[in-house]
């Protein structure tokens, strides 16, 4: 039987990365940050063979830990989790906000033509296809992301990664909209690319957001793998 994460990824054999331990890249009494593996859900699946995710994981060891917001299963990078209730909503509100700023890097089929640019193209789920999203000029939610070419390669292009806006697969399908499929994607580029790549191309490198109880600025940063 095949069923599906939170976020509606298809999980007919769900096998996470082995837990070699927490990779802790900020820790205080409010707010921890954490790399998140590529594999490994951010909040439990249904069922229990989907329970093994980063929050179970980061709970086990900091009890009043709470998710502030997911990557995607196949995404790798930073993620931050709030430590109790009010700085959870402190959080919650700063990303509703868009106060919180976001860089990722990716590796996409293709050379870029432009060094630089936006991806201005309103998304809506493809409900008979879920769980992929579409374009869609009609319905679909306004969705914005910046790009700029970071490396261009022979075949590919290393390229940072802004999303103004956060919806889901956001990312991914802009990138194929542009014609450069994230490398890995087999939802959105080439049949077979992920077993080809060994992964999907995707990492959260940056987040920059204010302290949510002191107001400081703070500049987390989690080295891309690939």
């Amino acid at each position: 039987m095949t069923t599906q994460d939170p976020q509606g990824h298809q999980l007919a054999d769900y096998q996470p990365p082995p837990d070699t331990g927490l990779a802790l890249l900020y820790e205080d009494e409010h707010l921890l940050a954490l790399d998140k593996p590529s594999g490994l859900l951010s909040v439990p699946g249904r069922g229990e063979r989907m329970a093994d995710c980063l929050a179970a994981r980061v709970q086990a060891r900091f009890p009043d830990a709470m998710v502030v917001h997911r990557l995607d299963m196949d995404t790798s990078g930073l993620v931050l989790m709030a430590r109790g209730p009010l700085v959870q909503r402190l959080l919650s509100q700063q990303f509703m906000a868009r106060q919180v700023d976001k860089r990722y890097e990716a590796m996409v089929h293709g050379v870029l033509a432009q060094e630089e640019g936006e991806i201005d193209l309103p998304l809506i789920t493809d409900w008979p296809r879920r769980p992929r999203q579409k374009v869609d000029a009609e319905i679909g939610k306004p969705s914005l992301t910046r790009f700029r070419l970071l490396q261009p390669l022979a075949n590919s292009s290393r390229v940072s990664l802004e999303p103004v806006t956060g919806r889901s697969h956001q990312l991914r399908v802009h990138l194929m909209a542009l014609g450069h499929p994230i490398i890995g994607d087999d939802l959105y580029g080439p049949p077979g690319d992920r077993a080809r790549a060994g992964r999907l191309m995707l990492h959260a490198c940056d987040v920059a957001l204010a302290h949510p109880v002191s107001g400081q600025a703070l500049k987390l940063v989690c080295p891309c793998p690939f």
